[in-house]
């Protein structure tokens, strides 16, 4: 709880939302912005009823077909990966930029990128209708740069 509060009030310094990975009941604790769920995670219709109207997003992996069923149950954003290799986790789903365009053509609903993102790659990512980017490994276990000098240069 701790450390969650520390994070929200940077969050909120900077402008951007704070959303609690895979923990619908910590993010309602901590009066985070929303949560992400994967596919393994709390079912959306219940999260919902414990977040009300914070912001919900889902994994969709590499497919169209769980991008369809998140964006039936009202996610607020679908995400899309791993889109490279990534240290962060085990790359069990392989998506290329062609989901991203595909998904464009039949919803407004916004997507995001994840997995191995860097300042290499991740232009082509937001220029193949990305909304936005999670980028974790690069900023965190970066053995070049830190935190702080990783995220100047993804500008």
């Amino acid at each position: 709880m701790i450390i969650g509060k520390k994070i929200k009030n940077i969050c909120k310094k900077n402008k951007v939302k704070f959303i609690i990975n895979d923990d619908p009941l910590l993010a309602r604790k901590l009066n985070a912005d929303g949560c992400h769920l994967g596919q393994k995670d709390m079912n959306i219709n219940i999260a919902k009823k414990i977040l009300g109207k914070k912001i919900i997003g889902i994994t969709c992996h590499n497919s169209i077909n769980l991008a369809k069923k998140a964006i039936k149950a009202k996610a607020d954003y679908i995400a899309f990966g791993a889109f490279n290799q990534s240290k962060t986790k085990k790359t069990k789903h392989v998506a290329s930029v062609k989901i991203l365009n595909k998904v464009k053509k039949f919803t407004k609903t916004p997507t995001v990128a994840i997995g191995g993102i860097n300042s290499f790659n991740y232009k082509n990512l937001l220029l193949n209708n990305a909304n936005f980017l999670a980028i974790s490994g690069y900023i965190w276990k970066n053995k070049k740069y830190k935190p702080l000098q990783a995220i100047e240069r993804l500008k």
